[in-house]
């Protein structure tokens, strides 16, 4: 009886350890397995998983776990290979508020990357930047001296925003020539006027341009477009150049107004479900001319190219940025998020314009040489003239 008792004790003090390496393989099992669904490859998986870890338990300097994770989430992202998609840090994701909240401190320049550089997308109007020459479709090759082409685009418009009154040096080339050139910018608080608008003189024509599609756009809008027809207008100019683009929301608050009922824009996400956003305008009130540039990008070419095909109105100028993508900001922890391309846009037509742009109806270029005169507003007033003449 006792020596039972004794081998039954053997057994189970034997036994422990067995449990336990068990219960340790399938957990670290169901973890790695568990990655290795989220990564769609256990060998990267695995291989991330041992590089984290020897770095955490091996590495003889100091680090940051939470900038390793950061890194590493950065990293990911930038193997997309997309300059729409980028992870926001702290700082990044604070800047994307001001611009639409409408106000920030810097040089009031909109930039993005394209073929693989960095180009100026929008100068605003009566910015520094604008003021010191900047134009859009220019390269950025440095700034403060230092060459930007190994930055991500956050990390870029960290460098050249700053506080009031500082100064940054930034070297360029134009889009047309290729000359070099470089700028110094004293910074200043940016206010962004979202909608501006006036008759054209002696003219029943009102004049609308919009800066960026902001948090208050439809609403400054709708403001605008009343004050004009209380003044008398029978025709209207859409100024869209230099317009970066900004808030879905708000383009379809602006199209309302512009694009007859119908589809404005269509998105199609990547599992092919496609959300068709519509204007409730039963029809167009006044002649409408829109104008555009290399400036006009991803909002701004929902507006125009809804007008263009819907034949709301006609295009003047030359041909847009070619944004045609759809960019989601999804919130993560510690006030950082991830902005990433989750659907591609489409006009009433069909059409994609990413990469390719809006074609204006009427190619208009401006000149280049001084004085310059707006040959783009000319053509659409002419336009808008002959229109309320025919009307008579």
């Amino acid at each position: 009886m006792d020596s039972e008792k004794k081998k039954d004790r053997k057994i189970s003090i034997w036994a422990l350890p067995a449990v336990a390496l068990v219960s340790i393989a399938i957990t670290l099992g169901a973890v790695v397995f568990g990655f290795s669904r989220i990564t769609g490859d256990l060998k990267s998986g695995v291989e991330f998983l041992y590089t984290l870890g020897l770095v955490r338990h091996s590495y003889v300097g100091e680090y940051d776990n939470r900038k390793l994770l950061q890194g590493a989430m950065t990293g990911m992202v930038k193997t997309l290979d997309d300059p729409y998609s980028i992870y926001l840090d702290e700082k990044a994701y604070n800047s994307l508020h001001d611009v639409t909240d409408g106000s920030f401190s810097g040089i009031g320049v909109v930039m993005g990357k394209k073929d693989g550089h960095f180009v100026v997308v929008a100068p605003m109007k009566d910015s520094p930047g604008e003021k010191a020459g900047m134009k859009s479709g220019d390269r950025i090759l440095t700034v403060d001296g230092k060459e930007v082409s190994d930055l991500e685009l956050e990390d870029l418009v960290a460098k050249i925003r700053g506080e009031k009154g500082t100064t940054v040096k930034i070297g360029l080339s134009r889009k047309d020539t290729g000359e070099k050139y470089e700028v110094s910018v004293v910074r200043d608080d940016i206010k962004i006027d979202s909608v501006a608008g006036e008759m054209l003189p002696g003219t029943k024509i009102g004049y609308i341009r919009i800066a960026v599609f902001n948090e208050s756009t439809g609403a400054d809008f709708a403001k605008v477009y009343a004050d004009l027809e209380k003044q008398g207008m029978k025709a209207t100019v859409l100024d869209l150049r230099e317009n970066p683009g900004g808030l879905l929301r708000a383009c379809m608050e602006v199209s309302n107004y512009l694009v007859p009922k119908g589809t404005v824009v269509s998105i199609t996400d990547r599992n092919g479900k496609t959300t068709k956003y519509q204007s409730n305008l039963k029809e167009v009130r006044y002649p409408l001319a829109v104008l555009v540039n290399h400036g006009s990008a991803s909002a701004s070419e929902i507006v125009a190219g809804a007008i263009q095909d819907t034949k709301a109105g006609r295009l003047f100028g030359v041909t847009t940025y070619g944004k045609g993508s759809v960019q989601t900001v999804y919130p993560a922890s510690e006030g950082t998020a991830l902005k990433l391309t989750t659907a591609k846009y489409y006009t009433p037509s069909g059409r994609s314009i990413n990469k390719v742009g809006v074609k204006p109806d009427e190619v208009v270029e401006l000149p280049k040489t001084e004085p310059i005169f707006d040959t783009q507003l000319e053509a659409a007033e002419a336009y808008l003239k002959k229109q309320l003449a025919e009307k008579k």
